[in-house]
Order: structure tokens, then sequence, then C-alpha cells
């Protein structure tokens, strides 16, 4: 039994399909799922981290963790890891920002300690650590779809998004393989794109042009605060728009679990075209 929290997510969803098409035994979570959300023969359970403990499956070979939102922010990380800790493996999903952005709460501080929680959870660990998220380019839908536009601030700034799909096979490989134990590993792309280069990708899968908009820190900024914090708006605008070497590096990890390169963004919106068009 795998066991993956989160399951209806980018990186979830694809990691129960793919666990399920292995024939392994799934139970899959979030707060909103149905059966309906799910293959056949995974189980569903619609329940929240914060106080689960009854809707878990007695034992597990091995756990996906998915820690988001407020939980991650204001959570009790010993407290979540708690439930999994007779498990037989924990595998986390955490941030390359534990490394590039220590000071910083949101990117930092907080995958920091779940990271802490679950190495000192007395259960097999393996630590996954993305840096940003090609399906963040979802953000772009409204405006493509209406205006064939893409509007983003640092247009010239790249840095290796990783597709989702990349981290949930990356996830599969390490929750049903040995050899995982106590490794943490960095996930990019394989190569560094910019937003412009982005946008440019969205037209050539969608066959019509996208222009691209530069905006400033401050148009990009108060946009954000529509659905972010301030702070976690601030510490993504220095992301993108300053990247640490580190952030902007290519990490060999994906290539050297899956035996295969990663995915470039060109792939992903050619496989998430109809979003956009």
């Amino acid at each position: 039994m795998i066991v993956v929290t989160g399951a209806t997510g980018n990186v979830g969803r694809t990691l129960v399909r793919l666990l399920a098409e292995q024939g392994h035994e799934v139970t899959a979570l979030s707060r909103r799922i149905t059966q309906a959300d799910v293959p056949p023969g995974v189980h569903a359970v619609a329940a929240d981290l914060a106080g689960l403990a009854a809707d878990l499956p007695a034992t597990a070979d091995a756990v996906f963790l998915l820690v988001g939102g407020d939980l991650m922010m204001s959570g009790d990380p010993a407290a979540v890891v708690a439930p999994f800790a007779h498990y037989g493996k924990i595998v986390l999903l955490s941030s390359q920002g534990v490394v590039t952005r220590p000071d910083s709460l949101s990117h930092g501080q907080a995958f920091a300690a779940y990271e802490q929680a679950v190495m000192d959870s007395g259960t097999d660990w393996t630590i996954l650590r993305p840096g940003g998220f090609a399906s963040n380019a979802y953000a772009w839908v409204p405006s493509v779809k209406a205006s064939r536009t893409v509007a983003a601030p640092f247009g010239d700034v790249g840095l290796p998004a990783v597709d989702p799909d990349d981290i949930a096979a990356v996830a599969a490989a390490v929750l049903t393989r040995s050899g995982h134990t106590k490794a943490v590993y960095e996930l990019t792309g394989p190569a560094p794109t910019t937003p412009r280069e982005r946008a440019a990708a969205l037209a050539a899968a969608i066959g019509e042009q996208v222009t691209f908009v530069d905006q400033t820190r401050e148009e990009a900024r108060a946009q954000m605060l529509t659905f972010m914090p301030a702070p976690v708006a601030d510490t993504t605008l220095d992301i993108i728009g300053t990247p640490t070497p580190r952030e902007r590096t290519v990490s060999p990890d994906i290539e050297k679990i899956l035996g295969r390169p990663a995915t470039p963004f060109t792939d992903w919106a050619r496989r998430h075209a109809a979003v956009f068009a």
C-alpha cells in the first residue's frame, strides 16, 4: 500500500496514475477528492492533513507527503508527520528554497521545519526539493485565452522550471525502489528558460501569436497580492528577478533517477496546449 497526499494536484494526480499503472495498491488523499478523481482500483479518501489519522490505512509501505497552504506556514510539522511515522517510508515534497532561501519563512524555513520532522520521524525518508514548476504558466491561461498576451516581470531572466510530471515520476521511483533512503534530490528542468521564451513556447503549442508584455516588479507584485500573502509574493519576485546561482543551475538528479533527461518546457506546453487555446 502506498498513500499519496495532495492526490488531486499537479504532482499527485500523475503520481497516483503512475503507481496504479505499475500495479501498486494506492490510497489517494485530498480535501475534496472523490472516487471519480482516481483510476479504477485506487481508494480515494477526502480528508485534511490537519486531522486525518482516523482516515489513514493502518499500515502502508510508503507515503508521499505534500503539505501546502496554511498548514505549511502555521501547522505543527511534528504533529502532521506523526500519523505516517509507522509507515515504511516517507517521501516529502519540499522546496529548493530550503537551501537557496533559508531566511525566507515561506520558501525556506517552513519547508525546512517539515524536512526536520520527517528526518526525526524514525522511519526511512527521502526529500524531494523542486525548483519552480512549469505549471506556474497556468497563471497565464486567462490572458492567453482572452487576448493572446502574456504579462510578466523579468522577461529575460532564465530559470530551469521543472515539469510536475517529472516530479511525479521521480516520486514513483523513490517510493517503490530501494537505494533512496536518507537521500535529498533537487529537481529542475533541463535548461533555464525565460518568461519571454516560455510565452513563445505557448504560442508555438497553440499555433497562434502570443505577445509578451513586460511588467514592472510593482505591477507584478500588485497582481500577486490578489492571491498570495505579501511575504510570499516578495520572495517569489526575488527568485524570478534575482535568482541565486544555485536557482539558475540545472540539477542532474532527474536524469540520474529516471535514466532520461528532464522534460523541457516546450514539451510541457505542447501537452497542455488545449488549456491555453
